[in-house]
């Protein structure tokens, strides 16, 4: 048996780490746009990242580092992608962790993570210069959720207090930003989790993996895919406490939760919606169409015009190839059924529940395919004019 609840504070409770964010002069009217994660002890340290062909230095630098190494301290900037930057953008890493090092000699392995805009080498003065800022002994992880916003309107940032049956108590933490390039192809935006239960690298890679699948990796914004996209596992194993099951529940529950958050995030978005298909033939034809649905920008759009047209929903799962008849498909807008073989056209009634639903800030959409035992529930938002707006001047 276990219970875990959330706590205020983030990261700031989790043992044996430090965070902050400073000014480094990347943003404008002085925001905090440069951050740090910092452990007392080593960390085991696991990784997911973005599928874009393009990745970013950030990552290819990560993945320079030996299989299995350890680190102790995280940067993140934002304003800057250091994405298509080659060669020189690792370089770049490579002379800001010199001066990281010789400033505080006890990083070792540092990892960097970048947001922002792609195709500019990083300013290394500003971001050398910020290292003044920093306090490793700082708990402020408010400071450092806010430094890595971009085009977030929120800071994202929960911590779970896990309690076992024997008494024993763990924490398991995260900050992370996003809210445009989101789309259900891992891992969608930047998200720091930091845990100090005593877990088993080999488990601790396996729940990360199993987490992200169906939270970070089920969301849509807009349908793109960042070059940056990073999900960062660091245990330090501070309380000595860990239980499988206990921490596969609370991951699974805090990265639900920050996808939910980015989600609902969405530039320029009204709407969170939830994507539920179920009587799949297998697990895989449920995930495709569920991201289908997700992805859809007629789809999206019909969210944004608080119209129940079941119509965009029916030709995008036929679109996505899943095996479904069309008089075995049934769609439900919460407890609404709109639609299946015996209710084909909207009547009056039907279509004012529906829009009703339609106008809450969150709801389900169901679909059931009628041909198997699987399921996938999918997230995604509406998709409006402010997202245009966002988006055509995003550099300024």
């Amino acid at each position: 048996m276990f219970n875990f609840f959330p706590i205020e504070g983030g990261l700031d409770n989790v043992k044996g780490f430090f965070s902050d964010g400073v000014s480094a002069g990347l943003k404008p009217n002085g925001a905090n746009d440069v951050a740090f994660i910092y452990s007392d002890e080593l960390c085991n340290v696991n990784g997911v990242f973005t599928t874009n062909t393009f990745q970013a230095a950030p990552i290819v630098h990560f993945q320079r580092y030996p299989q299995g190494f350890k680190t102790n301290f995280v940067l993140i900037n934002s304003k800057n992608a250091n994405a298509m930057t080659g060669e020189a953008g690792i370089r770049d890493i490579d002379s800001i962790f010199k001066s990281l090092r010789a400033k505080f000699p006890n990083i070792h392995n540092p990892i960097m993570s970048s947001t922002g805009v792609i195709g500019y080498r990083l300013k290394l003065d500003k971001i050398t210069q910020a290292f003044e800022k920093f306090h490793l002994n700082r708990k402020n992880s408010d400071g450092a959720a806010r430094a890595i916003m971009t085009t977030d309107r929120f800071k994202k940032e929960l911590c779970l207090r896990v309690e076992l049956e024997d008494g024993g108590v763990f924490h398991i933490g995260a900050i992370c930003k996003g809210a445009g390039m989101i789309n259900p192809a891992m891992a969608t935006m930047l998200c720091f989790i930091c845990t100090d239960a005593a877990i088993p690298n080999e488990d601790a890679k396996k729940a990360l993996q199993r987490a992200v699948k169906y939270s970070f990796n089920a969301a849509s914004v807009d349908g793109d895919t960042s070059t940056n996209d990073t999900v960062l596992l660091l245990s330090n194993k501070r309380s000595g406490v860990y239980q499988k099951e206990a921490f596969g529940e609370a991951l699974n529950f805090l990265t639900r939760h920050l996808v939910l958050e980015i989600v609902r995030d969405g530039e320029g978005a009204k709407k969170l919606v939830a994507f539920e298909v179920r009587g799949a033939l297998n697990e895989e034809e449920a995930q495709r169409a569920a991201k289908a649905l997700s992805n859809s920008l007629l789809v999206k759009t019909a969210l944004f015009g608080e119209d129940p047209n079941w119509g965009r929903i029916a030709s995008t799962i036929g679109a996505s190839k899943v095996t479904c008849k069309a008089e075995d498909l049934s769609i439900y807008y919460d407890e609404v059924l709109i639609y299946d073989k015996n209710n084909p056209e909207l009547d009056s009634t039907t279509e004012a529940k529906a829009t009703k639903v339609m106008q809450r800030d969150s709801f389900k959409i169901c679909c059931d395919l009628g041909a198997g035992n699987s399921k996938f529930t999918a997230y995604g938002c509406d998709l409006g004019y402010d997202y245009v707006k966002i988006n055509a001047d995003y550099r300024t």
